[in-house]
């Protein structure tokens, strides 16, 4: 298991956040708030994706690190 960094956290509230807004934009047939809730998770869902490659980025740089230390 791994530790959400702060662009996992936020893009997956983003997401949840666009949701929640399509959602009342349907109930409420407002078009406006249906393409703002499409255009929050899709920024979400890349926010969150950046965040996975900023992590496992860190995670590689960190095994190469302890690899070369133990080579010393």
């Amino acid at each position: 298991m791994h530790m959400w960094n702060k662009d996992e956290r936020q893009g997956t509230i983003d997401q949840a956040k666009g949701k929640v807004k399509q959602a009342v934009g349907d109930l409420t047939n407002n078009d406006d708030l249906k393409a703002e809730g499409r255009k929050d998770e899709a920024s979400g869902h890349v926010q969150e994706t950046v965040g996975e490659i900023r992590r496992t980025t860190d995670e590689a740089i960190d095994a190469v690190v302890k690899a070369a230390k133990r080579r010393k």
